[in-house]
């Protein structure tokens, strides 16, 4: 019996296969000599998902961008950056996703949206911002203290927050406030777990979608806190 072969935004299970196996052998060599399994199991099936998910995730927000290109695109290029890093492996053993808000520039990230981490038994869906720059970070602050029935809610219905904290409380901001957790804060992010057969089953998109939707007050709330269309 042959292996299924990925469909309209289908993974097989050799994506994963072929992840644990560049993680044994992250060179080179190795890479090029599998560089044609590399484009028809990770590359052409990400770019596929990304093809696939962008008229589904309307439903969640029309701002949400799915974009397939190559290069610039919704997928992270495996292509690691090693010059300023100590670890010289030249390839990601994992393949991120992004779905980021349209009104967000090359420079500019840090607006609500979607990202998809997929690793060997490692794979998770995201939403949020990822720590904004001081003045949207302010917004997102003064949103929680004004609006803090809002954010309890919020709160109660996705899963923990995730990302670094200050020591101490921002300055302007009482130490005692109930929230003061929260508002301690650098980023905003949480994320929901999907299973390798998830991933290489043939609902992947749709599945997806509904993990995004269970995310989404968390991006409702960060979008009109900092004012952006969503």
């Amino acid at each position: 019996m042959t292996e299924r072969r990925a469909g309209q935004g289908g993974f097989t299970p050799d994506f994963f296969r072929f992840l644990r196996e560049l993680a044994k052998n992250n060179h080179r060599e190795w890479f090029n000599a599998n560089k044609a399994r590399y484009e028809a199991s990770v590359r052409d099936p990400s770019f596929a998902f990304v093809r696939a998910v962008g008229p589904k995730l309307a439903s969640v927000s029309r701002h949400l961008v799915a974009d397939p290109r190559p290069v610039g695109g919704s997928v992270m290029r495996i292509y690691r950056d090693i010059r300023f890093s100590k670890d010289k492996s030249p390839y990601r053993t994992s393949v991120g996703i992004h779905f980021m808000h349209d009104g967000g520039t090359e420079n500019d990230e840090h607006l609500p949206g979607f990202f998809l981490h997929l690793a060997p038994a490692d794979s998770w869906v995201y939403a949020g911002v990822w720590q904004p720059e001081p003045p949207r970070l302010d917004k997102i602050r003064k949103a929680i203290v004004a609006r803090a029935t809002d954010w309890k809610k919020v709160r109660a219905s996705i899963p923990p927050i995730e990302g670094e904290s200050l020591k101490r409380p921002p300055p302007g901001y009482d130490a005692t406030h109930p929230l003061i957790d929260d508002l301690k804060r650098k980023g905003f992010s949480a994320g929901l777990p999907v299973k390798d057969p998830e991933v290489s089953g043939p609902n992947f998109p749709d599945r997806f979608v509904v993990l995004c939707q269970k995310l989404d007050p968390l991006n409702r709330f960060l979008a009109r806190a900092i004012d952006v269309a969503y």
